[in-house]
């Protein structure tokens, strides 16, 4: 039986500012758009920026005087807005039999700051898991966001995937992780205008030879468009760089002929857990280590 996921990852342009309604629902409309352009494509699961709805700048938000920042005031969110958008996602995912990854704000009981998460709906519009940012920048941990716990995993047609938010890219324990949880998958998605960040990320591909869905607002796509990374490192499918919403589409094939996609997935990846696991610990020389001359060839 084939084991293969086609993987469509978005950008989409990720507002700013989520005080105005007609700005969630115009991002709101964007997402749905994109999703049917991703089902007609073959799409099994479409992938979307973090805060795809909306992404609240620091300053928006700040309860402080303009251009200074204090504790966001998130009682300016029209939050039956966004949830009515979170809803219609889910339930055009439904209608066109895909899963979606979005990302949003999720409001917990005040006076508890809000999750920046992740929403994965299935294929019947369902919502199934949420991840929560849990590595946060200094801004969201001071003024804005509640960190997450722990990782999610979720899995598709026996393909498994893991979720990252954007300044986890700098925390290599977070894609350990998930190498460790055995995904062959991480849906990583950012908001951020930075060009390292994405070779970071097409790293991971190659450290832990899995494969890579980056996604990012398409504001920001000249200088780094969205894109997948295989096994092994090297970008499948890339969008265009000229800011507008695209999609990047590639198969995730587990039996993949392509010489570096079987080498990282069918010889690498098992190779590096073994070492990992302590293979070369009874093989090292024993003994007392000054009767070795360490300056001699």
């Amino acid at each position: 039986m084939a084991r293969t996921l086609r993987l469509a990852v978005a950008q989409t342009t990720v507002p700013e500012d989520p005080i105005d309604p007609r700005t969630l629902r115009a991002s709101g409309a964007e997402v749905r758009s994109l999703m049917r352009e991703a089902a007609a494509a073959g799409a099994r699961l479409v992938q979307f920026p973090e805060g795809a709805i909306t992404y609240p700048s620091k300053h928006v938000m700040s309860s402080g005087p303009p251009g200074t920042l204090a504790a966001a005031d998130w009682s300016r969110i029209p939050w039956d807005v966004l949830r009515e958008e979170a809803e219609s996602i889910a339930s055009l995912a439904g209608e066109l039999r895909l899963w979606v990854a979005f990302g949003s704000i999720h409001p917990l009981t005040p006076p508890n700051r809000p999750h920046n998460s992740l929403y994965v709906v299935s294929d019947q519009g369902h919502l199934i898991a949420r991840y929560d940012k849990r590595f946060l920048s200094n801004t969201e941990i001071s003024f804005m966001y509640s960190p997450g716990s722990s990782p999610i995993v979720f899995e598709i047609d026996g393909i498994r995937f893991g979720c990252a938010l954007c300044i986890e890219a700098e925390f290599p324990e977070v894609f350990a992780e998930y190498e460790r949880l055995n995904v062959h998958c991480v849906l990583l998605s950012v908001m951020v205008d930075d060009a390292a960040r994405a070779v970071v990320a097409q790293a991971y591909g190659r450290l832990y030879d899995y494969w890579l869905g980056y996604s990012i607002p398409a504001q920001f796509s000249a200088t780094v468009p969205a894109g997948i990374v295989a096994p092994g490192g090297r970008w499948l499918a890339r969008c265009p760089g000229d800011g507008r919403p695209a999609l990047a589409v590639a198969d995730l094939d587990l039996d993949a002929t392509d010489e570096d996609i079987d080498v990282s997935v069918r010889l690498a990846r098992p190779w590096r857990r073994l070492a990992r696991a302590g293979l070369y610990d009874d093989r090292m020389v024993l003994g007392d280590p000054r009767s070795e001359t360490r300056t001699a060839f």
